[in-house]
């Protein structure tokens, strides 16, 4: 399964001026599990995951935690942010984008500007594992990871994951 199989243009995102500013790793996690959350499409815990806040607030939780084991900051720009949630029907992708780089403790202690992050259900953590190793090997590219920071919103960075995972790359 491809990275963009999980995901679509509307959980991808620009941050700036139209979508807001990212400054902060507890701001990233926060997008990130709205982003998530618009995919989402079941319960959690016998609570329906649809919702104004509900879904955001128990996948943010869930990347808060995961965060606090050990940063999810891979080197190079890029963080992969991940966990699982209980009673998810399938794996979920979300993409924020940050021109304006923020600390988010990398294992190498750059800033992130690239965030991918993937929510599963628990009973699939093979399929979670080659997930995140997909999404490492796409963003390897130095080349294409300056393209798709570059991107001015994100249905074209959408776009460029299709593309580049089209070419063959991961």
């Amino acid at each position: 399964m491809q990275f963009c199989e999980i995901l679509t243009a509307h959980q991808v995102s620009v941050a700036g001026e139209q979508e807001g500013v990212v400054a902060t790793k507890a701001e990233a996690l926060l997008r990130l599990a709205t982003l998530l959350a618009a995919g989402v499409s079941t319960g959690v815990n016998g609570r329906e995951l649809r919702g104004p806040s509900g879904p955001t607030e128990e996948i943010a939780r869930v990347l808060v935690e995961r965060e606090r084991l050990q940063s999810t900051g891979v080197g190079g720009g890029v963080a992969i942010p991940h966990g699982v949630l209980e009673g998810a029907e399938r794996q979920v992708g979300a993409v924020l984008l940050c021109p304006r780089s923020i600390d988010f403790e990398a294992i190498d202690g750059a800033p992130v500007s690239i965030l991918c992050a993937v929510i599963g259900p628990t009973r699939a953590t093979g399929e979670h594992l080659k997930m995140l190793a997909r999404i490492s090997r796409l963003l390897r590219d130095a080349g294409f990871r300056e393209r798709l920071l570059a991107a001015r919103n994100g249905k074209v960075a959408f776009e460029m994951i299709v593309a580049e995972e089209r070419r063959g790359v991961s």
